[in-house]
């Protein structure tokens, strides 16, 4: 056979044998991948990693089965790679389009906050109580009302805000 096994006492180093594989590496490549420049990437590839990692190689074992399994693991990853990549795009673009404007939100929260300041104390306290998760339940113990009353303020504190932000059905 073409291959070369290394006997373990054997003078010849794991990077000489890799060089002998190009050949079969080339081969190997070839069905791999259609481009010239990707198939000399990936030669490349496998080749420094296979460098990388040759204190790793046992003598034991066929070195141009260890490459070619580095090589098709190489392959795979950039595969995959490359399926996440978005096509056609700059990157960052989809960040950038993404990303709403933060002086909206600073006018949003301002009129919110306003709005709040004209609502009658205790529907704000409940309504405040309950939009910070405290259940209707805990919220009546803490105002010392039923819970029918605090889904009323909370009712009308909604209705409130909604009047005076200018957006039925915002809240």
């Amino acid at each position: 056979m073409n291959d070369i096994q290394l006997p373990e006492s054997s003078a010849f180093s794991v990077h000489a044998s890799i060089e002998a594989q190009l050949p079969a590496l080339r081969r190997f490549a070839q069905r791999l991948t259609r481009s010239a420049c990707d198939r000399e990437d990936l030669i490349q590839e496998t080749v420094m990693r296979a460098l990388r990692s040759s204190h790793q190689f046992r003598p034991d074992t066929r070195l141009r089965s260890w490459l070619f399994t580095i090589m098709r693991n190489t392959f795979n990853t950039e595969y995959r790679r490359r399926c996440r990549e978005v096509v056609g795009l700059d990157e960052g673009f989809v960040e950038r389009t993404g990303v709403a404007a933060p002086q909206e939100w600073a006018v949003r929260r301002s009129e919110l906050r306003s709005a709040l300041g004209r609502i009658p104390p205790g529907s704000r306290r409940t309504l405040l109580l309950v939009a910070m998760g405290v259940s209707y339940i805990d919220t009546a113990r803490l105002c010392a009302c039923e819970i029918g009353t605090v889904k009323s303020r909370v009712n009308r504190a909604r209705k409130m805000l909604e009047e005076e932000i200018g957006r039925p059905g915002a809240l």
